[in-house]
């Protein structure tokens, strides 16, 4: 893990001009930050947390420290009121590049004039930008997160015969395990291929259609790791994120999101022992939260994009309150609403 070396003057400001402004100002840090981000923040969480909390607050003026898609979810959910800034623009997501509106509205059109469009709903994971979302709302998809995505399976099974899932084939996959739905009913969408490089016939079968995305930090975890930390620890507990691969999450004692992970530390016995497969900065600050606990990382994976913020970038967000202002078009903001409200009212 990267050594933070702010500089003490820039977090002393920033804790000056957090006063100075009030309630006119929230600023949210996603669990993945590094802990000088989290300690200026006035909510940590995961990213729908966060869009929500901002949502339902006073503030006119959101900063949030996370990665780009997150800042747009809080845009999309906030009212015309309120703005909401990033302190890095350059903070994207490796997961949810991989899956642009261009390349899904064409993945789209190739799949359903294989498949009647009234069979296959379009499911989107959080980690996904507006565009998407909206493409799901509209299509009368939905949108989830890590700790739902089970019942937004549900969801659309109810209404059509397949799920076509993006951005991350691996918390699909797990998803649709945990589900019963058989492998031969699960196919992968490489969107570099004609027909994500299926054949027609493995189409009209499949009952879930992966997209090929993955997160950058929960597919560097292994079955090798899983099995040396399991010597050198006896009696540990594995924790992984359901973005790890099949094979990981099938080896681990629990599976959930950031904030299962936080919480299952949380509740922990004292003197337990736990290794968690998830970015390096929350399996540190939990260890450094539960001194009474062993809290040990599977391996030391680290998210650079969301490294990119900074205390100087927040810094100069707040003291900038025109700078990196997140924008959603109106009529992408009113699609993915649609599919946001169906996910709440799940």
């Amino acid at each position: 893990m990267k050594k933070d070396n702010t500089p003490p003057e820039i977090l002393a400001q920033i804790r000056d001009r957090k006063n100075e402004l009030g309630e006119e100002l929230l600023i949210l840090t996603h669990h993945y930050q590094r802990s000088s981000i989290v300690d200026l923040g006035d909510f940590k969480g995961d990213s729908f947390d966060l869009s929500r909390k901002a949502a339902n607050s006073k503030a006119s003026r959101i900063v949030f420290c996370g990665v780009h898609f997150m800042a747009e979810s809080a845009r999309i959910l906030c009212a015309e009121r309120q703005t909401v800034q990033i302190p890095d623009e350059e903070a994207g997501c490796w997961m949810s590049d991989m899956a642009d509106h261009v390349m899904v509205q064409r993945a789209w059109n190739e799949l359903v004039a294989v498949v009647p469009t009234d069979k296959v709903m379009p499911v989107t994971y959080m980690n996904s930008d507006a565009v998407i979302k909206a493409f799901c709302g509209q299509a009368g998809g939905i949108v989830c997160t890590s700790s739902n995505a089970g019942k937004a399976f549900a969801w659309g099974f109810a209404q059509r015969e397949k799920i076509f899932f993006f951005p991350d084939q691996h918390l699909g996959q797990n998803t649709a395990n945990q589900m019963g739905i058989a492998p031969d009913e699960i196919v992968i969408w490489d969107p570099a291929k004609p027909l994500g490089g299926n054949a027609p016939q493995a189409l009209e079968q499949a009952r879930v259609i992966l997209w090929k995305g993955y997160c950058l930090v929960h597919t560097r975890f292994t079955i090798a790791q899983m099995e040396s930390m399991r010597k050198k620890n006896p009696g540990a507990q594995i924790v992984v994120h359901p973005e790890c691969t099949q094979e990981v999450v099938n080896l681990a004692d629990a599976v959930g999101s950031t904030s299962f992970i936080v919480d299952y530390v949380t509740k922990a016995a004292p003197g337990s022992r736990i290794i968690i497969g998830t970015e390096i900065n929350l399996v540190q600050r939990l260890a450094d939260d539960h001194p009474e606990k062993t809290v040990l990382p599977l391996y030391e994976s680290f998210c650079p994009n969301m490294y990119k913020i900074s205390p100087g970038k927040l810094l100069q967000a707040i003291e900038q309150p025109d700078r990196n202002k997140v924008a959603v078009p109106t009529d992408i903001q009113a699609g993915a609403v649609l599919a946001l409200e169906r996910m709440l009212a799940l």
